[in-house]
């Protein structure tokens, strides 16, 4: 796990991001997403298909694909080489027959099933979320830190759940994110991604991402003293945010982020999409399948800077 991946092109490191589509709208994004196509850069955008059922309760709600010019702009993002992923069907819980009809529409709309995926805290319909996520004692600590709020509330992949849809995530989906991390270099915090977990196995593969969910915290990742340590270190950043939450600025964007995005965008570096990025270490390293001292590493990892440092999720 040691050995340096080389990149395509004679780049020096990669870097993408998984924008979170939480509290999208077409006010709020299109100007970051202009930005980084100038500077040559393509990521991957969450969505959500349908909008919230009446009965069911939204966190943190935006656009959906049933907006039609929300919809138009999401796909001109992908014809522009931008990669579209998901973010559960909907910002509410789905059960599953309403998942099953989501990912279908998905690839009515966009021409293939869902490459890659994120589970949205708010829909009990996650997959191994919560306290699924952790083992033994991490997850025992978790539980009494949180006090039990997220407990056996995810069931996506138990079956006979309502919510279960584990066998149509491991037939359509590829990667999933899960652990978040401080450092800069995802690969260097998890240097086995992609990879198989043979305890969750309605999931093809894992991936981890590095911490910035909002501006403050995305511009203090991608710092310029960060920027240099990815490039040295010859790794891959797979930063998780959510672009609705601080980027854009009345109008324009917020003038830190922009400089130091430019300032990424001139160094050597390889800007593809999460799927790209992933199909390209899987092809380097192979398929990876997790053993239960690394899950633990990574979930110590993890539970040391979630609860140390208020990392997200």
């Amino acid at each position: 796990m040691s050995d340096r991946i080389q990149w395509p092109e004679g780049k020096e490191f990669a870097f993408t991001v998984f924008d979170d589509c939480d509290s999208q709208t077409l006010d709020n994004v299109p100007p970051v997403y202009a930005f980084l196509a100038d500077l040559g850069l393509r990521i991957t955008k969450s969505l959500w298909v349908f909008p919230a059922s009446e009965t069911e309760v939204a966190k943190n709600p935006g656009a959906t694909c049933d907006n039609r010019a929300y919809l138009d702009w999401t796909l001109e993002l992908q014809d522009q080489g931008f990669e579209i992923g998901l973010h559960n069907v909907s910002c509410a819980t789905s059960q599953r027959e309403q998942t099953s009809r989501g990912i279908e529409r998905f690839r009515e709309l966009f021409g293939h099933y869902p490459y890659v995926a994120a589970n949205h805290t708010g829909c009990r319909e996650g997959i191994y979320w919560g306290d699924y996520r952790l083992t033994g004692l991490h997850q025992a600590f978790y539980n009494l830190l949180t006090r039990n709020r997220n407990k056996g509330v995810h069931q996506g992949h138990i079956e006979g759940s309502d919510l279960f849809w584990g066998d149509i995530c491991k037939e359509k989906v590829k990667y999933v994110r899960n652990f978040v991390f401080g450092r800069v270099n995802t690969l260097g915090a998890c240097p086995y991604m992609p990879y198989h977990d043979p305890d969750r196995p309605h999931v093809n593969y894992w991936f981890a991402s590095s911490e910035g969910p909002e501006i403050g915290s995305f511009n203090a990742t991608i710092c310029e003293r960060n920027q240099d340590r990815l490039a040295a270190e010859g790794g891959a950043c797979t930063m998780y945010t959510h672009f609705a939450k601080g980027f854009a600025e009345d109008g324009g964007l917020e003038a830190r982020f922009k400089s130091l995005m430019r300032r990424l965008s001139d160094m050597n570096g390889w800007f593809v999409p999460v799927g790209t990025l992933l199909d390209h270490l899987m092809e380097a390293k192979g398929a990876h399948q997790l053993t239960g001292r690394e899950r633990k590493r990574l979930e110590r990892r993890w539970f040391l800077h979630r609860f140390k440092t208020g990392g997200s999720t």
